[in-house]
Order: C-alpha cells, then sequence, then structure tokens
C-alpha cells in the first residue's frame, strides 16, 4: 500500500492540535513551539504533494485515496486532489505558520487580572488554529460529497470559539463590552454557516436518493456520479437538479460570502484578533468559493448555466457593494473586511462566466487574495496593537516614525488594489477578460471595482501613514524581527507571483479545462478581420466565423 500522502496533509495539523492541547497551562511558550512545528511540518507535506502532483496526468484527480467508512449509505473515505485543490492546500499549509507567529501573543494572560476580564488559554488558541487547518485541508482533498459535507461544517466549531474567545484587545470599551461584541460577532457567523449547511444537508440527502433510485446503489461520489451522467446512466430531471443546485450553491455562498449573504463577515474579522481575521477570509471563505467549482459546475452542469445570469448580477453587486462599504469605513480591519467581500464577488464573478480566463483567473484569485490579505490585515494587526485603536482617524504621520511598517502596509495595500506587477493583478486581469468575452457589459461595469479599489486603500494609506505626526504615534516602534519574519516572506511571494505566475497556472489550468468539459462549455471564438478573407471589405470591422464562410 503506497503511503496515505493526502491522509498525512490533514493528520499531522489535527494531531498538533490534539499535542498542544495536553499541554499543562504553565507551558505556554512551549504550545507556541510546538503548534508552530506541526504548521511547518504540515507545509513540507503540502509541498511534497506539490512535487508529486502531475498537471500533464490524464484523470481528473491524483494521489487517489479510497477506503470503505459508512457501506450501508454509501459513504466512503475518498480522497483526491486536482491543480485547484493542490494550490488552494499550498496557500492554506503556508499561511498557517505566519498567522501562528503574528499572533504569539494574543493569547497571553492579561497582565491585570481583574473579575472582568477572563485568562486567555493559550494552548486552546494555537490547538484551535491547527484544527481549522486540518479541516480546510481535509475540505479541498474531499471527493466524496459527504466526507466533505463533515468537515465543511465542522470547522465553524473551532472557528467560533477562535472569534468569541480571542477577539482583538484593541478597543475602547471594557472587557465585558468587547466581550459581548465578540460573543455576538460569533454567534452571527455561526448561525448564518449553520443555516447554510443545513440547507446543503438536505440537498446532499436529496442526490444520495436520486443516486439510489437510477444506480441501484446510493453513492455520494463525485467521480461515480460525473462518469455516471456522462455515460447516461444517470439522469437528473431538470427541476430536481435545480433545487439541489440551489441547496448546494446556497451554503458555498455564504461561506464565501456573496451578497446579500455576507453580514456576518464584517462582525467576524473586526472582532478578531488580526491573525483570526485573515484565517477567515484567507483560508476558511476559500472553501466555498473551491467548493462552487468542485461540486456546483461539476454536480449539476445543467442548473449551473440555468443559475449563470442570477449568479453573476450578485457578483457585480458584491464586487461594487463591499468597495463602496470599504471607502465609507473609519475602523480599520471592517475596510478590509469589505474589500474582501469585493474581491470574492471577482472570484464568483470568474467562476461562473464559464470561460477557461475567468475559472483560472479565479482560482489565482483565490490564492493571490489569500496572500495579499494576510499581508495586509496582518501588518494592519501590527499597527493596530502598538496603537490600541482600529479606527482611521486615530493615526497619522505613522511613515516617519515606523518607516518599515508602513512600507509593508503600503505594499499590502497595492496588492490588494491590484496594482500592475503585484500577484493580484494577472489573477484580476484574467477574471474581467474572461467575463467580458462572454457578457461584455458586466465585465466593462465590473471595472468600476478596481477603481474603487484604488480609492479606499490609497485614502486609508493617507489617513494613516502620512500628515502630521499624531502624538500618540510619535513613540510607536517599527517592525520586529517577529514581524518581519511573517511579512517579507508574504511581499516575496506578491512580487514573484506578479511577475511570474507561470507555476501557478501551469498547475491550475488542466482542472479548469476539465471542469469546463464537464459543464460541456467553450470559450467564445474570438472575432476576425474582414480584411483576413479573400475578397473581403478592408474596413477593418470585425466579424464572426459564419461571416467568414459566407464572404468564402
Amino acid at each position: 500500500m503506497s503511503f496515505p500522502l493526502l491522509t498525512a496533509v490533514a493528520a499531522v495539523p489535527a494531531i498538533g492540535a490534539i499535542a498542544t492541547a495536553a499541554l499543562p497551562a504553565a507551558k505556554r511558550t512551549a504550545a507556541k513551539w510546538l503548534a508552530l512545528l506541526f504548521s511547518l511540518v504540515t507545509f513540507a507535506l503540502a509541498l511534497v504533494v506539490g512535487f508529486r502532483f502531475d498537471p500533464g496526468a490524464k484523470g481528473p484527480f491524483q494521489l487517489t485515496e479510497s477506503h470503505a467508512w459508512i457501506s450501508d449509505f454509501g459513504v466512503r473515505y475518498e480522497l483526491g486532489v486536482d491543480g485547484i485543490a493542490v494550490a488552494l492546500i499550498a496557500l492554506t499549509t503556508l499561511l498557517i505558520p505566519f498567522v501562528i507567529l503574528a499572533g504569539w501573543h494574543d493569547a497571553d494572560p492579561l497582565e491585570e487580572a481583574t473579575p472582568n476580564r477572563r485568562w486567555r488559554p493559550t494552548q486552546g488558541f494555537f490547538a484551535l488554529i491547527l484544527a481549522v487547518e486540518a479541516m480546510v485541508v481535509l475540505s479541498f482533498e474531499a471527493t466524496d460529497v459527504f466526507l466533505f459535507y463533515i468537515f465543511f461544517e465542522a470547522m465553524l466549531i473551532p472557528m467560533y470559539f477562535l472569534i468569541g474567545g480571542f477577539g482583538d484587545r484593541a478597543d475602547g470599551d471594557g472587557e465585558e463590552q468587547a466581550a459581548s461584541r465578540r460573543s455576538s460577532a460569533a454567534v452571527k457567523f455561526l448561525l448564518y454557516n449553520l443555516a447554510g449547511g443545513l440547507i446543503m444537508l438536505a440537498a446532499v440527502i436529496g442526490l444520495y436518493a436520486v443516486t439510489a433510485d437510477q444506480l441501484g446503489t446510493g453513492t455520494f461520489s463525485l467521480q461515480q456520479i460525473v462518469e455516471a451522467r456522462a455515460a447516461g446512466k444517470l439522469e437528473i430531471g431538470t427541476g430536481t437538479e435545480r433545487l439541489l443546485f440551489l441547496g448546494f450553491f446556497f451554503a458555498f455562498a455564504v461561506k464565501a460570502p456573496l451578497w446579500p449573504l455576507h453580514t456576518w463577515l464584517p462582525g467576524a474579522m473586526g472582532e478578531s484578533t488580526s491573525p483570526v481575521a485573515v484565517l477567515i477570509t484567507a483560508v476558511v471563505d476559500k472553501v466555498g468559493t473551491f467548493a462552487m467549482l468542485r461540486f456546483c459546475l461539476q454536480l449539476f452542469p445543467e442548473a449551473s448555466s440555468w443559475a449563470t445570469p442570477v449568479i453573476l448580477v450578485l457578483a457585480l453587486i458584491s464586487v461594487l457593494y463591499g468597495a463602496l462599504l470599504a471607502v465609507a469605513q473609519r475602523d480599520i480591519k471592517r475596510l478590509i473586511a469589505y474589500a474582501s467581500i469585493s474581491h470574492f464577488g471577482f472570484i464568483i464573478l470568474g467562476i461562473f462566466a464559464m470561460t477557461s480566463q475567468g475559472q483560472g483567473g479565479a482560482t489565482l484569485y483565490m490564492v493571490n487574495h489569500g496572500i495579499s490579505t494576510a499581508a495586509l490585515m496582518l501588518v494592519a494587526g501590527f499597527l493596530i496593537s502598538r496603537r490600541g485603536s482600529r479606527l482611521i482617524a486615530d493615526y497619522g504621520g505613522v511613515q516617519k516614525v515606523a518607516p518599515v511598517l508602513a512600507g509593508t502596509f503600503l505594499i499590502g495595500g497595492l496588492a490588494t488594489l491590484s496594482l500592475p506587477g503585484l500577484a493580484p493583478f494577472v489573477s484580476e486581469f484574467l477574471v474581467l477578460v474572461g467575463t467580458f468575452s462572454r457578457y461584455p457589459v458586466i465585465g466593462i461595469i465590473a471595472t468600476l471595482g478596481i477603481v474603487l479599489a484604488a480609492l479606499y486603500v490609497l485614502v486609508l494609506y493617507q489617513r494613516t501613514m502620512t500628515g502630521p505626526v499624531k502624538a500618540e504615534v510619535k513613540s510607536m516602534p517599527d517592525l520586529r524581527v517577529r514581524e518581519l519574519v511573517v511579512v517579507a516572506p508574504l511581499i516575496a511571494l506578491l512580487l514573484f507571483l506578479g511577475v511570474y505566475p507561470k507555476p501557478l497556472t501551469d498547475i491550475v489550468n488542466p482542472a479548469v479545462e476539465h471542469t469546463l468539459s464537464v459543464v460541456d462549455k467553450k470559450d467564445p471564438k474570438p472575432p476576425v478581420q474582414v480584411d483576413a478573407v479573400p475578397g473581403g471589405s478592408r474596413s477593418g470591422h470585425a466579424v464572426h466565423d459564419q461571416d467568414v464562410e459566407a464572404a468564402k
């Protein structure tokens, strides 16, 4: 039996979570180093997955594992990765060590113990981060629908405790008021995602019933269902398919999040510590958009095409709505949260444009958005921890007293607005090109999101980093060594992938082509020039293939 590499990538952080949580209360420093060690081993295993993955190999999934689990109900422990999953696993396992380093002191006991100030269990904080990592990785690997659903929902539990129990200390109110806000944000996060999960569960059961009725034996295997449909052995009625699609899509749209199901995100990110906010938007939320590609499009191709016009409109609203609200924010972390809503609108736009450029760009956007948002949010967290305030108005002139902090903040912000030369530009460009080639009006309107992004990022930088030095920031220290270790690799990746995205595109493109073939979509053919047709007019106007044939 070959080594179960995919299981190992998820098992290592799970074991690390248990080991970290089991350490005695006095071993806080040991808990931090142990969690960091397990996260680095997980990243090393993810690199092995990337090196062993062959983009040119036949078949949708590689490094597959399949074992019987609940045989009576057709549930199997099935894992496999395509290029999209490999890229997102690499992103997740890369970010977790930086999240741990950035949150090194976020769960330390408060210096002043009072009845209103709780001791923060350091071991629990880092164990919960590793638990989230394990569940997210398994969600990317699962090719059994029911197995995916289990981890899709299970990750809500550690996230709930991370949001509600380890919130941001930078608030003007007392501990009781801050705890109340954290609790409300955590409950809202949980209720929204549980509601989506319950609707998805009904759709999962419905899918099993359809396969049991037509195949004789019910199954949750994604590959088996897709192959049965391609062979004509499984026919899902139009109405049934559309209802099942809506059940899946609703859950993924909440997780992503897509307007109008987005309202839990600003509160969750605003009340979390900055590393946990990165965990939410750069890691956990990616499961929603990933699942749209893997499950919605491949299981329900007809329903996906049917719903595309409405989804594109919702995605366009997300792009503009998130950007407009980001412009109006006075809170740094909530500004980044609304910017992320806008970016997720671009990702969903690319997925449902049903073009290779759009879906390839959307996948790259997931990776690049994760890196850029992590860089910006973590630097913002370092800034907030120094001043003790999230309000933009409480800053000014930071670049004069902490130039390295201001410089890294600027690069993270420029990546967020997709400046050419930085990684998000490539993905956003591909999304817009892919959308424009099939839906030109939506593609044109979506470009307004770029203009608004430039506005909210540059205004944020101007108000916090430039101008007269405020008295409260005069003694602000610059980035420390640990903080530089967190930020520098992320900025280096933004620069490298901005000028050379080929390593990612080579891995992602075959998976995108497979998804489009399952949905039976091809890229729109570009027009040709009339002057290329013998005897044609040389006016330079574009014509399509049928015009060429007529001219011939």
